[in-house]
């Protein structure tokens, strides 16, 4: 499954919104510094799909506030 994620790194709380069926919303308390809110997205998407945090990978946007994750299901 493929799927575009907008990212909203430094919130004051931890959510994923579902936008549509291929689209969230994901907020973290991480700073978008040294892939910390990479990594803390990947888990948090992992979470929601209730998969391993190893099965979710960015595609797309590494450096970007929107990315294009895979995930493993």
């Amino acid at each position: 499954m493929i799927i575009t994620v907008k990212v909203k790194p430094g919130a004051r709380r931890e959510e994923v919104k579902e936008i549509s069926r291929d689209y969230l919303e994901v907020r973290v308390n991480a700073p978008p510094e040294k892939g910390k809110a990479n990594e803390r997205v990947l888990e948090l998407i992992a979470r929601h799909y209730g998969v391993r945090k190893s099965s979710v990978r960015i595609l797309k946007g590494e450096r970007a506030r929107e990315k294009l994750i895979e995930i493993d299901l």
